[in-house]
């Protein structure tokens, strides 16, 4: 998993994140759209009447969309790649043109359409709010989904690209084969890669169900607003939060080790740098570069993430000649190299896996194979920029596919040649120092723009849960916000650093957030939110219950244990089956949880590879 948040919901056309706002005055931070989103509404919004304004947002935007292929014209070679060099003006202009709703677009003549609502101006009317009753600064609710409409420009196409640059982070995979063996290894990637497109297919699902352009969707914790109430909304991105501060962590960890490899000199025999601190340089370079607080100007700088992995995934496939990393291999794991290169077809034998021994190594090793796939936490996000989000399965299945493939041709590839001596990451097991290093440094380039991505979406994340919402702090657009979001970046950086020091080893950490944040956000949850979507929808009577949208209110035939078992019964094996889905990843959960807590306890009694000391834990 290359990256949880920032690369999708900001590399879309133009290089700018299309929710933020574009002028200091008015706002000009992410999180407008985040407090907006999950802001307090006048009064309480029943499940039936998300789905009502939902399934009309719907039918809009289907005729929004035959108009605008229509506008566009023919898809041939030329125009598809004049509109990948475009600034993407014209492509908002015409989308906004399409997305006028037939009772808005009549008043409106053809030049107004084109050039009256993709820019600032759409900006500034979705900036003041989503509330459909009230009226701000003379802004209609036409205008205001106009307007909304506007600012999502981003194709199919565009969202594969999306996804495949947040998921693709294909250089623990070796490892998890050498722990799992060919034929487990295989198994494992194909059931969790199946499995998280059942996933995104559930929020798919969830969002046509729900987003409107009155109540539009902006995040995961959106989902558990709407079916659970505000508490499961706080806990969501409590959880968001906690993530996110732990994937730092093991970015600082990771990329710590890179600088201390490259320290070491091409013999590996200096101590090089001190291993705290080569942390304590990367955290001070995000001390610097946290301080950015809108992620608009980072676009492109996102959209390198999936060329880099690629880039890397060349490099040690073309270094596997020369064998594996031995030094490293005995430092972290105290695996001595006296066997020759071994692979097996299935669980590798004891003393021949780096992960533990026996079902402790290949469920450490199932835990970097469901790493891999967690990127289920930005499909809210990606899908509420798309102009057509009917179309979000191509994208989700085109690049789960591409994803799969890479994941299993890079890792058996690797594992074929380095056998039990595999390393994670790949990268720092390639044995040749210069090889090495061209590595380090091109993880070094692409993992500080996910950590200040990462930081930064959690660190706001915090904000507005705890300090804006609870403890009354400024909002970030004020003058006394920004002052404190300065003040903060040091601390959250800090945190990050204590908690990746305090780690013994790499791969067990990765395991853990895997099993206890990844697996759940990408398996559990989305289980979870199947469950009750569809058993309250299905409860709904067709042609006698009805929402009116004078008095907002719904004419509930019944209540209770009546009303959700026959939402049950409409569907009984597809809810069984999501009732079983959700127990089957808890489970996993529990079990991945014990092996890397199991595997740390055990590297910290041997005190083998302790983070927070000057020897480098490689």
């Amino acid at each position: 998993m290359a990256g949880l948040l920032p690369p999708a919901n900001l590399a879309l056309d133009g290089g700018a994140d299309p929710r933020t706002l574009p002028s200091a005055s008015q706002a000009t931070d992410v999180v407008g759209s985040i407090a907006a989103s999950y802001g307090p509404q006048s009064r309480k919004v029943s499940f039936e009447e998300y789905m009502y304004y939902a399934s009309i947002t719907r039918a809009e935007e289907r005729e929004a969309n035959a108009r605008f292929v229509a506008a566009r014209g023919p898809r041939n070679f030329k125009n598809v790649v004049k509109g990948r060099f475009s600034t993407g003006r014209k492509e908002r202009a015409s989308a906004a043109a399409a997305a006028v709703p037939a009772q808005v677009g009549s008043s409106l003549s053809a030049g107004e359409k084109d050039e009256k609502v993709p820019r600032e101006d759409a900006h500034q009317v979705v900036a003041s709010g989503t509330s459909s009753s009230s009226n701000h600064s003379g802004i209609t609710p036409e205008e205001r989904q106009t307007a909304g409409r506007a600012l999502r420009t981003a194709s199919w196409g565009t969202v594969f690209y999306l996804i495949t640059t947040d998921i693709l982070g294909p250089t623990g995979a070796p490892w998890a084969f050498a722990q799992l063996g060919y034929g487990p290894g295989i198994a494992l990637y194909t059931v969790f890669g199946a499995m998280s497109y059942y996933s995104g297919w559930i929020l798919w699902k969830l969002f046509c169900g729900l987003d409107s352009d009155r109540y539009p969707v902006r995040g995961y914790g959106d989902f558990f607003f709407r079916l659970f109430g505000s508490g499961a909304r706080h806990f969501i991105n409590v959880a968001q939060a906690i993530l996110l501060l732990l994937n730092v962590a093991v970015i600082i960890l990771s990329n710590g080790q890179s600088i201390s490899q490259i320290s070491r000199g091409p013999s590996g025999e200096s101590m090089g740098i001190c291993f705290v601190a080569c942390m304590l340089i990367f955290m001070a370079l995000g001390f610097f570069l946290g301080q950015i607080r809108t992620l608009q100007r980072l676009g492109w700088l996102a959209n390198l993430s999936v060329w880099v992995s690629i880039a890397l995934v060349l490099l040690c496939m073309g270094s596997v000649g020369y064998g594996p990393n031995y030094a490293a291999i005995e430092t972290s794991f105290g695996m001595s190299a006296d066997k020759p290169i071994q692979t097996f077809a299935g669980t590798p034998p004891p003393g021949m896996a780096t992960g533990g021994v026996g079902f402790i190594a290949s469920l450490n090793g199932l835990n970097v194979a469901v790493y891999a796939y967690g990127g289920a936490l930005l499909f809210a996000a990606l899908m509420a920029e798309m102009r057509h989000p009917l179309d979000f399965w191509k994208s989700l299945l085109v690049a789960e596919m591409f994803i799969y493939g890479v994941y299993l041709f890079f890792g058996i590839f690797i594992y074929s040649y380095q056998g039990q001596y595999t390393y994670n990451p790949a990268v720092q097991g390639i044995a040749i120092y210069s090889i090495q290093t061209a590595g380090n440094i091109l993880s070094l380039i692409s993992s500080i723009i996910a950590a200040v991505l990462y930081s930064n979406i959690g660190l706001k994340i915090v904000y507005v849960e705890v300090f804006h919402e609870l403890l009354g702090f400024p909002d970030l657009t004020k003058r006394a916000g920004k002052i404190w979001w300065a003040a903060l970046v040091p601390v959250y950086w800090a945190i990050a650093f204590l908690v990746g020091a305090a780690v013994p080893q790499l791969s067990y950490i990765v395991g853990l957030i895997g099993a206890l944040f990844i697996l759940s956000f990408t398996y559990t949850f989305p289980a979870w939110l199947a469950i009750s979507y569809w058993i309250k929808k299905d409860a709904m009577v067709e042609g006698v219950e009805r929402f009116d949208p004078v008095t907002n209110t719904y004419n509930y035939v019944d209540q209770g244990w009546k009303r959700w078992s026959r939402g049950f019964m409409k569907k009984p094996v597809f809810n069984a089956f999501n009732i079983i889905y959700f127990l089957g990843a808890l489970v996993t959960c529990a079990l991945g949880c014990y092996s890397s807590i199991e595997s740390l306890r055990q590297a910290f009694e041997n005190n083998i590879a302790t983070s927070l000391s000057c020897t480098p834990p490689l």
